[in-house]
């Protein structure tokens, strides 16, 4: 961990030096590529807001982990998430599979990358920033945000720079970008400095997918006037409210792992106020894979439940890593009988009570209002704020 970590920490104290409010007009003209390459949508003399946006006083969780978000670091971070240029073949972004109108993912299974498709569906960015678990990708294998920006880019299927199967390496995208006279400038205005590293990248990369935020939902409105989650929201129709109650009341299991009474139990891995995930949690019974054949037990991380559909109902694109859950009855409905399958040596053991897989025996009315109530969790700044979209 620390030989990871240690390189950005340099880097974070040069940039918490950096004072984004005295941008002068003066500075921003001498970088004429940007304003050739974006016209208006970037503004270097009056940046979009990312470092000092307001957060409820009920969030506590941030794992920022020293990369505090700068305006003029992640307006570089903006055009890096956007730039096709990052691609072998100059057709495939970040933005790519993680689409800003889909709250940051992609209604496809898998996505489309230069050399084939991703193994797995792509997560949502919602709400990164605030989270217990600091690693990422579904099986958690980037320790942290800053190390898994680059990872896709150097994956041949992905971004194609792997330095493998014809690919150029790394290095070769470092070369390409140095080559662009906006990037010349914008790691100039960001870090003071044209040189392009990884690090930079990274840091860039990380800080602008951190300042991904949505806290403008019916449960925001509600949690700002109660005293806690279990309290009932004064904003919320009885259906809310009794989907809430559900959502947050552990069930009580009989001897073989069926439901006799309280909740369902998802705050147990879903904590409110974030609905991030616990990073103790372990798979939740879907180990199936999209483009190999036998079992994925390694599936532990899940993002937030925050904007799992838009404001209309309309799903951000499948669930889970297979992509496999379409609907929000459909994921209820899967946690509401889960089979012990052959070879899931790593199901969550809060899905196995006494040993059995649990069954929630959930009626209609049950299901319902937990659907209302994981309905109020999405807001609609995410999905138009300018300062999230593509920049070119």
């Amino acid at each position: 961990m620390i030989k990871i970590i240690f390189p950005f920490l340099i880097l974070f104290s040069f940039l918490s030096c950096q004072n984004d409010s005295e941008t002068t007009i003066q500075e921003v003209d001498t970088y004429p590529a940007v304003l050739a390459a974006f016209g208006n949508t970037i503004d270097l003399t009056n940046l979009a807001n990312y470092a000092n946006q307001p957060v409820p006083t009920y969030i506590l969780k941030n794992n920022t982990n020293g990369n505090t978000i700068s305006d003029k670091v992640a307006t570089l971070g903006r055009v890096l998430f956007y730039d096709k240029n990052l691609s072998s073949n100059n057709t495939i972004s970040c933005s790519s599979c993680h689409q800003q109108i889909n709250a940051f993912s992609d209604t496809s299974v898998f996505s489309s990358g230069v050399n084939g498709t991703t193994g797995r569906h792509s997560m949502r960015l919602i709400n990164t920033r605030f989270a217990a678990e600091t690693k990422f990708f579904w099986d958690e294998r980037a320790l942290n945000l800053e190390t898994q920006t680059t990872m896709p880019i150097k994956d041949h299927g992905e971004m194609g720079f792997s330095g493998t199967n014809g690919d150029l390496p790394f290095s070769g995208l470092i070369t390409k970008l140095s080559e662009l006279d906006y990037y010349k400038e914008l790691f100039q205005f960001a870090y003071g400095s044209e040189e392009i590293t990884e690090s930079k990248l990274q840091i860039a990369l990380a800080q602008f997918i951190r300042s991904i935020q949505s806290f403008d939902s019916k449960y925001d409105a509600g949690r700002a006037l109660a005293t806690n989650d279990v309290q009932p929201f004064t904003n919320f129709s009885a259906q809310e409210n009794q989907g809430k109650n559900l959502f947050l009341s552990p069930p009580i299991f009989d001897a073989t792992g069926s439901r006799t009474g309280g909740g369902l139990g998802c705050a147990g891995c879903h904590r409110p106020p974030e609905f991030d995930i616990d990073p103790n949690s372990g798979n939740n019974g879907i180990i199936g894979t999209i483009n190999a054949t036998g079992i994925d037990i390694t599936n532990t991380r899940a993002p937030s439940l925050r904007d799992l559909v838009k404001l209309d109902g309309t799903p951000n694109g499948p669930m889970m890593h297979t992509g496999v859950i379409t609907t929000l009855q459909t994921a209820i409905g899967h946690y509401g009988t889960i089979n012990l399958a052959p070879g899931n040596t790593n199901l969550d053991p809060k899905l196995r009570p006494n040993g059995f897989g649990q069954h929630l025996n959930l009626n209609a009315q049950e299901v319902n209002a937990v659907i209302a109530f994981l309905k109020t969790l999405s807001g609609s700044d995410v999905y138009t704020n300018p300062k999230w979209s593509d920049p070119f």
